[in-house]
């Protein structure tokens, strides 16, 4: 039986609601089992602020780092297509937060966001794109995980502190990208990420950080950054 109309409102049929909850839960949980395909990775839009990023739907993971770390560079491997995010010799071509969608669905989404640091542009561009990044980060509800990317050779300079700090206070999933790891010597590398992983056991915050070593040049590490995006984006 259903429920009394309200007066100047139609009767719903509840069981019917609840029908169509059910139906679209259903549709979700298989658009989240469906393996995520980096390769069908396609541009969706540029925003120069919070305000003009995409609906507040699906999930979506963010790349950040420093404007010289090889951001772009790990998007375009990871998704085997040179061209996707500007990459540039010039540090600092990463002005707007740029959106890229997986498998035709716009409901899977990774994020290209500004870099920081060279950019040769005023201190108040620059100070404007730090607002946006800092409300980006903030306010984005879909944002389920950031990749912090760092140059293996120059760990932990104080905008990558600033980044991970930010993630723990937030409980946010954060994973590094020790990238260029192919500029040292494989035991190096290795001995590099011990001691970024030490210390973010020391500092107790491991739960939320984890670290490894990647290559845009050789392919290290791609397979181990899939998986933890695949996890983070099919997470229900």
């Amino acid at each position: 039986m259903n429920p009394p109309a309200i007066i100047g409102l139609p009767c719903v049929d509840s069981s019917r609601a609840i029908d169509l909850d059910a139906e679209y839960q259903h549709l979700h949980r298989n658009v989240c089992m469906t393996e995520i395909n980096f390769n069908t990775a396609q541009f969706l839009i540029s925003a120069p602020s919070l305000q003009q990023c995409p609906p507040e739907q699906g999930t979506e993971i963010a790349f950040a780092g420093r404007s010289n770390a090889g951001k772009s560079s790990a998007i375009n491997t990871l998704t085997q297509n040179k061209k996707l995010a500007r990459t540039s010799k010039t540090p600092g071509c990463t002005q707007l937060i740029n959106f890229f969608q997986l498998n035709n669905s716009p409901d899977f989404r990774l994020v290209d966001l500004p870099g920081y640091g060279y950019a040769k542009v005023s201190q108040a561009m620059k100070n404007k794109w730090q607002e946006h990044l800092s409300q980006y980060l903030h306010e984005r509800q879909c944002l389920k995980g950031l990749i912090l990317v760092m140059d293996i050779r120059h760990p932990m300079q104080k905008f990558d502190t600033m980044m991970i700090d930010w993630a723990v206070e937030s409980e946010m999933p954060l994973h590094t990208l020790l990238t260029k790891s192919d500029k040292l010597s494989r035991g190096a590398a290795q001995n590099t990420l011990l001691k970024f992983s030490k210390e973010m056991k020391n500092a107790g915050v491991d739960d939320f950080v984890t670290g490894q070593t990647f290559s845009a040049l050789n392919g290290d590490g791609v397979d181990q950054l899939a998986k933890q995006l695949r996890m983070w984006l099919q997470s229900v």
